[in-house]
């Protein structure tokens, strides 16, 4: 499947708000929010125009996107199978997001953005319950163990790594340690414990229309 390849702070900009999408250059005065605090593109008028509810649903749902690096297809079949399951739509899409294996990559502090967990994952670094795998998408469980390939410990990435992630921030739904760089999910996330901006209620009304 393509994938955008264009510069993502376009989105940032598109969106209004930072995304993170660039990883902790976010928090540098070279973010492009910051230094052009625009939508992207030839201004016509510098007239403000109020969305409407449906323009207001369509951008809360195509930030979810951008934060999640999903086409528009794979996107609408997460929100079917969190419409489908019991509980609240609404939470049932944000926790199968974060179950994705490239989001508890990032989680675990593995990466600085979704688009380098990604990366990491599709070039076969991780291993998931002891077994290769390098699908970005695939949904983990309550128990699954995610843990470094072991070719790639070898590598100059994960040596850094091994000395900077004192200082990183895990998602607390998960458990890593900071000895081997093995995480675990000792539960799955609560709705309270996502860490984006989305608000999916939204983009659930959004798809109901």
């Amino acid at each position: 499947m393509a994938r955008y390849t264009g510069p993502v702070c376009r989105l940032c900009r598109r969106s209004g708000e930072k995304l993170m999408l660039k990883g902790d250059r976010c928090f540098t005065p070279k973010c492009a929010v910051d230094r052009r605090n625009r939508p992207p593109g030839a201004q016509k008028s510098s007239r403000f125009r109020r969305l409407s509810d449906r323009g207001v649903q369509l951008r809360e749902k195509q930030k979810a996107r951008y934060v999640y690096g999903m086409f528009e297809r794979q996107f609408r079949r997460f929100f079917e199978t969190a419409e489908k399951q019991e509980g609240i739509t609404t939470d049932n899409l944000l926790v199968a997001l974060e179950r994705r294996l490239d989001s508890v990559v990032l989680r675990l502090g593995f990466a600085d953005s979704l688009s380098q967990a990604r990366q990491l994952v599709e070039h076969g670094h991780f291993l998931l319950n002891g077994r290769r795998s390098d699908v970005p998408s695939i949904t983990v469980k309550e128990g699954d163990i995610i843990s470094w390939r072991e070719g790639s410990t070898r590598t100059e990435y994960y040596k850094t790594l091994a000395k900077t992630i004192e200082s990183k921030t895990v998602a607390p739904w998960l458990k890593l340690d900071k000895q081997t760089l093995t995480g675990q999910v000792i539960n799955l996330p609560t709705p309270e414990e996502v860490e984006n901006k989305v608000v999916s209620k939204n983009i659930v009304e959004y798809y109901s229309r």
